[in-house]
């Protein structure tokens, strides 16, 4: 049998015994090598301004001193909340879709309401990230805005 086939017995490159570790399996049992990762962290959605992980690529991209990497993380903090308040909206107005087309009539006033809570989820969560960016603007010098704006140009930060 294939080295690559045997179960839960594999080696980590990392040496660790985790199930959640996040090693992958590659070419002929050999185990990619990787950091240890937080489930909790797996589970925001990609693309996402998170706390942890992007608070750190930042801080090392931007050469932020302590004191911007305490602000950022407040910044970053609340960005996380409003983007987790939009999630809840969103499946808010999903449900109430699926109701206005359960019925034995289409409920084009339920279909509407959940048109417009949508609309306005996505308003607020872009005012969030407007006056997220103003905060971080207020927060860099010009080297390290110039460094953010690059970082969000090639897509290597994404909002």
């Amino acid at each position: 049998m294939h080295p690559g086939m045997m179960g839960s017995g594999h080696a980590h490159a990392c040496g660790c015994q985790s199930s959640h570790c996040g090693c992958v399996p590659r070419h002929f049992g050999r185990w990619e090598r990787h950091f240890y990762s937080d489930p909790a962290q797996e589970a925001l959605p990609s693309g996402t301004f998170g706390v942890r992980r992007p608070l750190r690529f930042l801080a090392y991209k931007l050469q932020l001193d302590e004191r911007q990497v305490g602000e950022l993380a407040a910044i970053l903090n609340e960005l996380k909340t409003e983007r987790a308040q939009a999630a809840v909206d969103d499946r808010r107005t999903l449900t109430a879709f699926a109701d206005a087309i359960a019925g034995e009539s289409f409920d084009e006033a339920r279909a509407g309401g959940a048109a417009e809570q949508r609309v306005k989820s996505a308003e607020r969560l872009q005012g969030a990230i407007r006056q997220a960016l103003a905060k971080i603007h207020a927060l860099l010098d010009p080297e390290q805005r110039a460094r953010l704006a690059y970082l969000i140009r090639t897509g290597a930060l994404t909002l």
